[in-house]
């Protein structure tokens, strides 16, 4: 039996990871994938909290360079990932997960407004917390909230599931040479400017000390080996 090392974990995935093959969209069949991969997780007992970007249905820094106001378009990124939230709660719930979406901006039809304390006690009834609409702010993005969210909830590590298999020093699609790091610090990838997470999010994960695992997600069991200590990915530290 795996043990697990993390009792609450935050789990950080694109929008873009929801497309699957397609341009557009969310696959049903990549959705399905994922939740099977929570599943695993949660079968561990590991209390599991999300954060879902939208860039799968609108980018809001795409639009903006195009001449939409910046703030109307993150305002139109944050309803794009309240629509993967409950794709993701849909998907969830019929795995026998009870879930629960929460989104920092207020629509109390489809999901619970983000309280702190509502939310822990969800983790700690071993319901999965979905946290929509980012930091209900504008200029910040998913990855920031991801880390905010973590800090709140005390989560122990964010899980960022990507396309790729861990953090390369250059873009190994362009560069066959990209040399993988293993393990490397917040300050590494400052400097460096690696392009895992923003800036603002990277700065706030280093403050707080708060650990960072990269890994592929569409690797079938690779969210249950990193949540089990497995040496998967690269690792992120203070």
């Amino acid at each position: 039996m795996a043990h697990p090392n993390y009792k609450r974990i935050l789990l950080k995935l694109s929008g873009e990871a929801l497309m699957g093959d397609q341009g557009f969209g969310i696959s049903p069949d990549m959705i399905k994938f994922v939740a099977d991969e929570i599943r695993s997780v949660y079968d561990l007992g590991v209390q599991v909290a999300l954060v879902v970007g939208g860039g799968n249905i609108f980018r809001g820094i795409a639009a903006s360079s195009y001449g939409m106001d910046r703030t109307a378009a993150d305002h139109m990124g944050m309803l794009a990932t309240v629509i993967n939230s409950i794709a993701l709660q849909d998907a969830l719930e019929k795995k026998g997960i009870q879930t629960r979406v929460q989104s920092a901006i207020s629509m109390h039809e489809v999901a619970e407004p983000y309280i702190l304390r509502r939310a822990l006690r969800h983790l700690d009834k071993g319901r999965v917390v979905i946290f929509g609409a980012g930091t209900g702010n504008p200029y910040f993005t998913t990855d920031t909230a991801a880390v905010l969210r973590a800090q709140e909830i005390h989560a122990e590590i964010i899980l960022k599931a990507t396309k790729v298999d861990g953090v390369y020093d250059s873009d190994p699609v362009q560069n066959p040479n990209a040399r993988f790091i293993r393990e490397t610090t917040y300050m590494n990838v400052l400097e460096k400017q690696l392009h895992i997470m923003d800036m603002t999010a990277i700065s706030l994960a280093m403050d707080n000390k708060l650990p960072l695992s990269i890994f592929k997600l569409t690797e079938k069991g690779n969210m249950r080996r990193v949540v089990c200590g497995e040496n998967i990915g690269t690792r992120i530290t203070g």
